[in-house]
């Protein structure tokens, strides 16, 4: 065995290569575009990471670039117009996406043959046929093809499932009632570049209805394990025409299942934030009320129970420390997971179905 350690110290000497393991280096990471706002979060964050490394951006907008870059600091030496030339200049491991929905698919697109692995902001796609081509383009190239919510890194979530489904406590859910939305991006000050593809029907698939009914969609195939709804009806309206004219701002989601069913309400209208969901079973319920208060009821004679829950059981509470892990292999994703290709082609077939149905006044088999 000292004789292979030597040998091995040896040949990496001669190539130039120091003796540890691949993984311990920071993942090289690309952004492909900076209109969706959530990127805040992330350049933000990166001068005290150490797990990913940004090596590239890709955006053309010059204006939105500088603006970005005195507010967060990185070099504006860095960002590229073109995708493919970021990656072949760079050679990021993974890209994550911040452009428009509908711009998701040519992030896949020139990612997946490149081998470069892809994490979009929710949702997926603006639609099934564009998210079955990315599926494609993902096993055909062998990629991972993630998806990131906000409401995956809220440990509440995971106390109720537990309660619900792996160890279910508050019996078979029967019916499950989800909530998220707020005043409204116009609202709450959107930055102009976003709006421009948020209240668009084509770059964003629609309006409330994408925008927080995919978080509906997400949770509620998450606690089904992957079932799809036998039926989607859905009323779909806009509230504020003179705000939103192209798109709803106001969603109502009824997923039917053979002994459940869900209603998942997304709106630009409500006046505060919200981002709760409350799950019945039939021996109790279960109430995520925000990222860390929960609040249960397990049999009628028990009080109400509140219970603060900051214990998160992944190995990690970030997603591009997530991204990172599972494009290393130190986490597996599985086909039930939140962020998971599987996953969230159901989210697609489940809001292609709310449109239509919306449309047409009926209920909807999803695809």
């Amino acid at each position: 065995m000292k004789t292979h350690i030597l040998l091995l110290s040896i040949i990496c000497f001669f190539i130039g290569q120091p003796l540890i393991a691949q993984s311990s280096e920071p993942v090289r990471i690309g952004i492909d575009g900076l209109t969706h706002d959530h990127i805040g979060g992330l350049l933000n964050s990166l001068n005290r990471r150490t797990d990913i490394k940004l090596v590239g951006i890709v955006e053309k907008n010059k204006e939105l670039v500088e603006r970005l870059s005195n507010r967060y600091g990185f070099d504006t030496g860095i960002v590229y117009d073109d995708l493919a030339k970021m990656i072949d200049e760079t050679r990021p491991q993974g890209v994550v996406a911040f452009n428009s929905i509908y711009e998701h698919m040519h992030t896949v697109e020139v990612c997946a043959p490149k081998g470069v692995h892809v994490m979009v902001e929710k949702p997926l796609a603006v639609n099934s046929k564009h998210a079955r081509k990315m599926e494609q383009l993902a096993k055909t190239h062998r990629i991972h093809l993630l998806t990131n919510f906000e409401t995956t890194w809220y440990p509440t979530h995971y106390k109720a499932y537990e309660m619900a489904v792996s160890q279910p406590e508050i019996g078979a859910i029967n019916k499950v009632v989800i909530r998220d939305g707020h005043k409204g991006p116009v609202e709450i000050g959107c930055s102009k570049e976003f709006l421009a593809w948020l209240t668009d029907p084509v770059l964003n698939g629609g309006g409330a209805v994408i925008d927080f009914g995919c978080y509906g969609a997400n949770l509620m195939t998450w606690l089904m394990k992957n079932e799809k709804p036998i039926s989607v009806l859905a009323v779909l309206q806009r509230i504020k025409p003179d705000v939103y004219p192209k798109v709803d701002d106001q969603a109502t989601i009824i997923l039917t299942y053979p002994h459940a069913q869900a209603i998942i309400q997304g709106s630009w209208n409500w006046p505060v934030d919200r981002k709760d969901m409350d799950i019945y079973g039939k021996n109790g319920y279960v109430k995520v009320l925000n990222r860390n208060n929960l609040e249960y009821r397990l049999a009628r004679e028990l009080p109400v129970n509140t219970e603060r829950i900051t214990d998160f059981p992944l190995e990690t509470q970030d997603p591009f420390s997530y991204f990172a892990r599972v494009i290393t292999g130190k986490l597996e994703v599985k086909p039930t997971d939140l962020s998971s290709l599987e996953n969230n082609l159901i989210v697609a077939a489940i809001l292609d179905a709310a449109i239509e149905s919306s449309k047409k006044g009926k209920a909807i088999r999803p695809k």
